[in-house]
C-alpha cells in the first residue's frame, strides 16, 4: 500500500529543507540522544510540544496520551507505556526537567465530564480518563455553579496538578526531585490564543508566559 499523499509531500520537504539543514545534527544523534526535558502532553494535533517550544531534534524527550495523563505509580494490570516512558526518562536519559502540559479543549477532559452523567465515552477511553473521577467529582461538587467553558478549564487545570501528584508517588522521581537533579513542572496551552500558562504551585495559580 502506497504511502498517503498528504505524509509523502511532508516527507520530501522535510528531506528538502529541514534535514538538508540540520544534517550534521541528525548524524550526531545517531549516537544517542541527551534531552533535558521530558514532556508529558495530550494526544491531540493541534498540541505539538515541539512546535509550541520551537524545539529541534534531539531536544526534548515527549510521551503524548489522551489528556496527559499521569497514571499512579502500580506494578500490576496490564500494560505501562507512560510510565515506561517516565522511567527511562528518569533513570536512562537523566532528565533534568518533566513538563505536564494540559489545554484547552482538551477531548480527554471533555470526555471525563460527559462520563460524570453516566453517558458511555469509549472503552478504552472511559477507564483512562477514569483517572480523573476524584478531582472532577470534588470540582462539581465544590464549583456546582461554573458554567460549561469555565468547567471545561478547571478540570485542565485540575488534570494538570493531579499528574503531578501522581508523578511524585514515583519512587525514582521522588528521589531525583528530593535530591534537587529534577524539577517538576505544570502548563497549559490556549490552543485558540497561542498562549502557554505556567503553573505556581506555590498559590496553584496558571499564569501566562511572557512572548
Amino acid at each position: 500500500m502506497a504511502i498517503p499523499s498528504d505524509l509523502s509531500a511532508g516527507y520530501r520537504q522535510f528531506r528538502a529543507i529541514r534535514f538538508a539543514e540540520e544534517a550534521g545534527r541528525y548524524r550526531s544523534l545517531s549516537g544517542g540522544q541527551q534531552p533535558t526535558t521530558m514532556i508529558i502532553g495530550c494526544a491531540d494535533s493541534r498540541v505539538d510540544p515541539a512546535t509550541i517550544f520551537s524545539a529541534g531534534p534531539g531536544e526534548l524527550f515527549v510521551v503524548r496520551n489522551v489528556a496527559a495523563l499521569v497514571p499512579p505509580c502500580e506494578d500490576g494490570g496490564g500494560y505501562h507505556g507512560t510510565s515506561a516512558a517516565l522511567e527511562f526518562a528518569v533513570e536512562g536519559l537523566k532528565v533534568s526537567n518533566i513538563v505536564v502540559m494540559g489545554h484547552g479543549l482538551c477531548g480527554g477532559v471533555a470526555a471525563s465530564l460527559t462520563a460524570a452523567s453516566g453517558d458511555a465515552v469509549g472503552r478504552f477511553i472511559g477507564p483512562w480518563v477514569g483517572l480523573l473521577q476524584k478531582v472532577r467529582d470534588d470540582m462539581l461538587g465544590a464549583d456546582a455553579h461554573l458554567s460549561g467553558d469555565a468547567r471545561q478549564r478547571a478540570l485542565e487545570h485540575l488534570a494538570v496538578k493531579q499528574s503531578l501528584q501522581n508523578l511524585r508517588g514515583f519512587p525514582f522521581v521522588q528521589r531525583e526531585e528530593k535530591r534537587g537533579a529534577l524539577r517538576l513542572h505544570g502548563a497549559w496551552f490556549s490552543i485558540a490564543e497561542g498562549q502557554l500558562e505556567w503553573l505556581d504551585e506555590a498559590t496553584g495559580e496558571f499564569a501566562p508566559v511572557r512572548d
